[in-house]
């Protein structure tokens, strides 16, 4: 019961937190995030926030963190106001590593498949 309410919670945040950063945020280097998934801690209180973006620079991950971070009491705000929890939980961005993880193995298996062709 209670890991299913959790479960709700983040996906609703996941949901709120792509439309707040899409029509709220105006910051330029949150521009092509995509939030990929929300972990809550049990009581609630905590949310990490896990995002991607296209680029895979190091230093265009730390603008979109640093444009994250600021953004973060406007984005607790407007939770606030679209959900209704009793305490807003603290945020966390964290970037998604299973995406990069992801892309690296897909490369991996072409370059495989180039290999065997070319034998």
């Amino acid at each position: 019961m209670v890991k299913h309410r959790i479960g709700r919670v983040e996906q609703e945040i996941q949901k709120e937190v792509n439309d707040i950063l899409l029509k709220r945020v105006r910051d330029p280097r949150v521009q092509g995030v995509t939030v990929t998934g929300v972990e809550m801690t049990g009581d609630l209180q905590q949310a990490t926030i896990y995002f991607s973006i296209l680029s895979e620079k190091a230093s265009d991950v730390e603008k979109t963190q640093a444009g994250l971070d600021k953004a973060t009491g406007l984005i607790r705000r407007e939770l606030g106001q679209n959900l209704t929890l009793y305490k807003v939980p603290e945020l966390e961005f964290k970037q998604d590593q299973s995406v990069r993880y992801g892309e690296k193995i897909d490369k991996l298996i072409a370059k495989l498949h180039q290999d065997e062709a070319n034998r």
